[in-house]
């Protein structure tokens, strides 16, 4: 891949799963990456984080980041590592964020070097993580944060702006403008993550901008959110498992869905629709975005009165020894750990401990990703593995799909629908095949629009979309 004085986007992630998020704009000579996600999930999704980018680091002139989830932001710090030494571009929401996630992200991956050593587990004698949270902690000096819908030069004729997308905090629609001035001006918009129109949390997204080439996300692109409240199906949950002494071990992104059970819990307890039983909030990095959402109310629609109830409901729990002791407490009692998709972290110890009883329940509250234990739980799995055993699996599995910050079909179709004029071309991405093919077609017959679903590492020339 050579740069021909063209302009071509490459799609390296995100193609044909929910995770990886990574797509290259060539132009004019400069490189800038959109995204620099992690693939999760199924294992042959996570063996891509090991393979060389088609494109040296260290070409890279510059990343744009559109939100802190790692699917999105994770690979930052081994790009760095590899080399790579330009800006990483990003909301201040997202690069605040991001200086908890990313050092996370590195210990995790350190962790799991290290489990793969003790037991043998892995075909390199000695595994190396693929960063570590010292890796994380140096990349975190490459950020440039940036406001909304105020644009900023990438160089070589490129310019960006960042556009709030709801979904998290800092999170951004990105939109990119090739020879800006010129009659040969053209504009490449990028989703990322779409947030909802009636988010409990999180402002709408912008309307969409006019656009030559629209990258759009595709995450539930093949279904509607139940028209439930998500607020009194939760709700339910807890009274239910109550009355029985139970535990419910909520699985939740630390970022964003943990703020989320959090208000609509505190709105159940003012209510007084769920019984006053102890609820804890067992993530330390949910712990620490506290901070971050106070200092950037501008983005979310609950004020002091609300915030502060949100934190004054349940007990905060950062020391490990303090989480270990919540397996020995028993219900009646609530417990919101990361991660949501089951891939990791403190909520495995806790469905370890609870998740054989039938007095307790499960709740996955957002998308769980092919080849998680998240996901093989929505398959009806009667065990997982976790630590190397068995752990059966006896307790009710809630699935809240309403939780999700992430629009769905309609609501996708909806916002581009809204927009006075159609792009030249709409690729599909960030959604499993049927999810982006469904997709696909609605924007073609409902909107008119042309689009298309693209390979993984295909390269496109942006001039004549196919």
């Amino acid at each position: 891949m050579t740069h021909d004085g063209g302009t071509h986007l490459g799609f390296f992630g995100a193609t044909d799963s929910v995770t990886g998020s990574r797509f290259l704009l060539e132009h004019g000579g400069r490189r800038i990456l959109v995204d620099c996600g992690l693939f999760q999930g199924y294992k042959k999704l996570r063996e891509r984080n090991r393979a060389p980018l088609p494109v040296p680091p260290a070409s890279i002139d510059a990343v744009v980041l559109t939100h802190a989830h790692l699917d999105h932001s994770g690979y930052v710090p081994a790009l760095v590592k590899q080399g790579f030494h330009g800006p990483v571009h990003a909301t201040a929401g997202t690069a605040e964020l991001c200086s908890l996630l990313l050092p996370d992200s590195g210990h995790l991956q350190e962790e799991e070097a290290e489990t793969a050593r003790v037991r043998g587990s892995s075909r390199h004698a000695s595994p190396q993580a693929l960063y570590t949270a010292k890796d994380a902690v140096d990349s975190l000096e490459r950020f440039r944060p940036a406001p909304f819908r105020v644009p900023f030069p990438l160089g070589g004729g490129i310019e960006a702006q960042f556009i709030p997308a709801g979904h998290i905090l800092g999170a951004a629609q990105v939109h990119i403008t090739v020879d800006a001035g010129t009659p040969g001006t053209r504009s490449l918009h990028f989703t990322g993550d779409l947030g909802r129109q009636d988010d409990p949390l999180m402002n709408p997204p912008d309307p969409l901008m006019p656009s030559d080439v629209l990258v759009t996300e595709s995450t539930y692109g093949d279904r509607a959110h139940p028209k439930e409240d998500p607020g009194e199906a939760l709700g339910e949950v807890v009274r239910r498992v109550a009355r029985r002494n139970g535990v419910v071990v909520i699985a939740s992104f630390a970022v964003g869905r943990a703020e989320t059970l959090l208000l609509h819990l505190a709105r159940l307890r003012r209510r007084n629709q769920i019984p006053d039983i102890p609820i804890y909030l067992n993530s330390p990095m949910a712990v620490d975005a506290t901070g971050i959402y106070r200092s950037h109310q501008g983005e979310h629609r609950i004020g002091e009165r609300e915030f502060h109830e949100m934190y004054a409901l349940p007990t905060l729990v950062r020391d490990p020894d303090e989480s270990r002791l919540l397996n020995l407490r028993g219900g009646p009692m609530v417990i919101i750990s990361a991660s949501g998709m089951l891939t990791g972290g403190r909520v495995l110890h806790h469905i370890e401990a609870y998740g054989s009883d039938r007095r307790n329940a499960i709740v996955l509250s957002g998308y769980q990703a092919g080849g998680t234990r998240g996901a093989s739980l929505l398959d009806g799995a009667t065990s997982l593995r976790i630590y190397g055993a068995d752990v059966p699996i006896r307790a009710e599995v809630v699935s809240l799909d309403n939780l999700s910050a992430h629009a769905d079909g309609d609501e996708i179709l909806r916002w581009m629908g809204a927009c006075p004029e159609r792009p030249a071309m709409v690729y599909v991405v960030h959604g499993e095949s049927g999810a982006s093919d469904t997709l696909r077609r609605r924007i073609q017959n409902e909107l008119g629009w042309r689009a298309r679903v693209p390979e993984h590492l295909e390269r496109v020339d942006v001039r004549r979309p196919r």
